[in-house]
């Protein structure tokens, strides 16, 4: 009798009643979609920060409204100053005889012209103290073709203050710089860059250009996750445009080195340019001895009358207050 074999078979894998057909590759498919959407989101992060700062700062400011010292019965001394970097600035020079102080006034991103401070270079020298207004640099007569967002501007400070050391009735005479908004910024980082300063101004500064644009986001009713995804492209595109130092030139950052120079910061509750949240870093990273000051509402200039500083009694108290306590 003859004898069979029996030969076992492996069971045909692709047809058996627990794997579908083509699930490979299904999963290959998923695995590309999900990439194609990865690099499409990974774009618009990336294209996010160019696409909305590059109309903002990629431009020159040339200012509709412009003063004269004449129109706030003052004389001023037209000066063009050379940064350490080549950018010439254009400034302005308000004597007054035997100076308690010389103030430092600095303008915003793109509004006003650093002029509209005439009021307040008036009200100063009715108390005793002179003043320099200066353009910073992409502004008004001022060189440059780009807007520094405060990580190149100190340099535009530093050149004020080495003009003033040459002049021989500025000496021993202390150095005050007032900044509003993006002026308040550059003021905070000249203060930390130039040992030479003797006192800060700020209204209405921001702690780090990204946190005020990813602020912003939020008050525009963006999710805070994707703001804070977001913040780390922001700085990057920063330190593409200023260079890897950029990343501590902030004001948050620099603060810390005011040393135990006098100081007011003010801003307010309402802030629709500048959020809030910007003061609360600042202060959390300043000295013990900052003093402050908050304005309640929406008050991104702080001022009620920038013309004439001293038809609010409240700002003008404020200022004055200061620089006589630390400089009188």
């Amino acid at each position: 009798m003859g004898m069979h074999l029996i030969r076992a078979t492996a069971p045909r894998r692709g047809r058996t009643w627990w794997r579908k057909p083509g699930t490979g590759r299904w999963k290959r498919v998923c695995a590309i979609i999900l990439g194609v959407l990865c690099v499409l989101v990974l774009g618009v992060l990336i294209a996010i920060p160019p696409g909305i700062m590059g109309s903002m700062v990629n431009r020159r400011v040339d200012f509709e409204t412009v003063y004269a010292a004449e129109d706030f019965d003052l004389s001023a001394e037209k000066l063009t100053l050379q940064t350490d970097d080549g950018v010439s600035i254009s400034a302005f020079r308000v004597h007054k005889d035997d100076p308690k102080a010389v103030v430092i006034f600095i303008s915003g991103i793109h509004s006003p012209s650093v002029t509209a401070f005439y009021g307040h270079a008036r009200m100063l020298a009715d108390s005793g103290y002179a003043s320099l207004l200066f353009d910073t640099r992409a502004h008004g007569e001022s060189g440059g073709d780009r807007i520094g967002l405060g990580y190149e501007e100190w340099r535009d400070t530093k050149a004020v203050v080495d003009y003033l050391q040459s002049v021989d009735e500025y000496a021993d005479v202390p150095i005050v710089v007032f900044g509003l908004s993006m002026g308040g910024a550059i003021a905070i980082n000249s203060i930390a860059q130039i040992p030479e300063i003797d006192g800060l101004i700020s209204l209405s500064a921001y702690s780090s250009w990204p946190d005020v644009f990813c602020d912003n986001m939020v008050s525009m009713g963006l999710p805070r996750a994707l703001a804070s995804v977001e913040k780390p492209f922001v700085e990057g595109y920063i330190m593409l445009r200023h260079g890897i130092g950029a990343r501590n030139m902030t004001p948050i950052d620099q603060i810390a080195s005011l040393g135990n120079r006098p100081a007011l910061l003010v801003h307010s509750r309402e802030d629709s340019q500048i959020p809030f949240a910007s003061f609360e870093r600042l202060l959390r990273k300043a000295p013990a001895h900052v003093e402050f000051w908050v304005r309640e509402g929406d008050a991104h200039v702080i001022c009620g009358d920038y013309v004439d500083p001293r038809n609010d009694p409240e700002y003008a108290e404020r200022i004055l207050s200061f620089l006589k306590r630390h400089f009188g």
